[in-house]
């Protein structure tokens, strides 16, 4: 039995010793914490940031306290906190989530915006230096001295002999009036005039056919009528029509060859409409053709046309391109850069990236501050070089999301979808228990000596009340015994909607 009892005294002394290190133990761990947490320390490795007011008013304390009625302050951790002035959707996305989700920001800025128009199109011959040949007299072809479609000629060059009666009619009519002039000379003035008027008429009417000073004065000079007559290039230039034939009869106004300059060419550029607008006349353009692939050519806008091809939706501008080694060849296909900046320059861009458009409605992600991203509507304007114009929503110097945005996006999405959702649910109604202990019937306030209030982590205090409606104080008075219920209005106010006295408590002495 002494054994037994001397055992039992043992466990029992280990036990209290366990106990007491236990209890101890526990205690001290309470203390270390509450002065790691007073000291601003992390909680699940979060820092504490401030600690706010319970009731939700708008104040804070670096350092634990309690508010007029005895309740602690809350603690705000690191990463739970946002401005009270953040709009919608805003999001706080930590360091690490940062770098998992690979974010990369970058400042709006004035930028020049160079944009290129790309249009494709062909080479065509200058209208302004296109050159026909084409009789004002009826004859026939007698021999041809420029006999091929392609071939090169100088201004000048005899193209053709032709023989036309009405030509050698005319000649024949100069020649005698010439002589006439020479035998008249005795035979009086009036005389003398009217075969002056008659050379001068046969001289204009030659001159009316085409035949050049040259062809006359090597009729005076030879004073005999020829057969034909030689037809001469008006232009350098390439044959591009050669619709004659030796021994061909031609009609006047009938085209006998055409003779294009191609030391200016053009090239009609196919621009599609959405990119019109953006062209203008004298922009430089650059120029590349398949045939030489490792050249550039140069040239500047020309026209506009007015009107727009309905099928293709596109509209021809004409671009003039110098030739001097005449390379560019008419119905050559060549690719065109036409390079158009800003009307005013510069102006504010962000990474074409940065932005998310839905269809409808375009929006930025900017960073207020390290790990803060507020999700902001933009209205863009021209786009080019990767870049996009923002006209309204952003300022410069502001940090935009141009990587990863989207998945951002989609969690500012949902918090602003649920804060939405919370804006639209009915308010928390709270319910207790206390004593009338003054009363305002005409500002509509009531002072209560309420129990504690689980549902706000209230404890037992007093404090005043402003009611919903100042028809539920009537016939209320100090030291009544009340049952009510509050809802939140505003950030920090809690108004009574319903308020009655117990049954029990009004018949209470009857």
């Amino acid at each position: 039995m002494k054994r037994f009892a001397w055992t039992t005294a043992v466990v029992l002394a280990l036990a209290a010793a366990i106990g007491g290190g236990y209890w101890l133990g526990s205690r001290g761990t309470t203390v270390s914490d509450a002065g790691t947490q007073a000291a601003g320390a992390t909680k699940e490795g979060r820092k504490v940031l401030y600690y706010r007011n319970p009731m939700g008013l708008p104040d804070t304390s670096p350092a634990p306290k309690k508010d007029s009625m005895g309740m602690d302050y809350i603690p705000v951790y690191e990463g739970d906190a946002l401005p009270q002035a953040a709009p919608a959707g805003t999001v706080r996305i930590a360091p690490e989530k940062q770098q998992l989700l690979g974010v990369r920001t970058e400042s709006a800025a004035e930028r020049e915006l160079l944009r290129t128009v790309r249009a494709v199109g062909t080479i065509q011959p200058n209208e302004r230096l296109l050159y026909r040949v084409t009789p004002r007299f009826e004859g026939w072809i007698e021999r041809l001295h420029v006999n091929t479609t392609g071939q090169a000629v100088t201004r000048g060059q005899p193209l053709m002999e032709v023989y036309s009666p009405e030509l050698v009619s005319a000649q024949e009519e100069y020649l005698i009036a010439l002589r006439a002039i020479e035998q008249t000379k005795a035979s009086g003035a009036e005389a003398q005039a009217v075969m002056k008027r008659v050379a001068e008429s046969s001289v204009r009417r030659m001159r009316n056919f085409g035949v050049s000073e040259a062809e006359l004065e090597k009729l005076r000079r030879e004073g005999q009528a020829r057969d034909t007559i030689t037809l001469r290039s008006p232009a350098n230039g390439v044959v591009t029509q050669k619709p004659s034939v030796q021994g061909m009869r031609f009609m006047p106004g009938e085209l006998l060859y055409e003779v294009a300059d191609l030391s200016i060419v053009w090239l009609l550029a196919e621009v599609a409409e959405r990119d019109l607008g953006l062209v203008k006349l004298g922009q430089p353009v650059t120029l590349r053709i398949v045939a030489y692939p490792d050249r550039e050519f140069s040239g500047k806008v020309v026209f506009i046309p007015p009107t727009l091809d309905a099928d293709t939706r596109t509209a021809r501008v004409r671009v003039e391109l110098p030739n001097p080694q005449g390379l560019l060849k008419p119905a050559m296909y060549a690719e065109a850069d036409l390079a158009t900046g800003h009307a005013r320059g510069r102006a504010l861009a962000v990474p074409e990236s940065a932005v998310l458009d839905s269809g409808t409605r375009q929006a930025l992600l900017v960073q207020r501050a390290p790990g803060l991203f507020e999700p902001r509507e933009v209205k863009l304007g021209m786009r080019a070089d990767g870049y996009a114009e923002v006209l309204e929503g952003v300022k410069p110097g502001e940090e935009v999301v141009v990587r990863a945005n989207f998945l951002i996006d989609a969690e500012s999405n949902l918090k602003a979808a649920l804060s939405a959702f919370d804006a639209k649910a009915p308010p928390q109604v709270h319910r207790g228990a206390g004593t009338v202990t003054a009363l305002d019937p005409k500002a509509g306030t009531v002072e209560l000596e309420h129990g504690p209030m689980p549902s706000l982590g209230w404890p037992a205090m007093t404090m005043e009340f402003g009611v919903a409606d100042k028809a539920l104080l009537q016939g209320l008075k100090p030291g009544d015994r009340v049952e009510f219920q509050v809802a939140a209005r505003a950030e920090g106010e809690y108004v009574i909607e319903r308020l009655n006295r117990p049954a029990a408590v009004e018949h209470k002495g009857h």
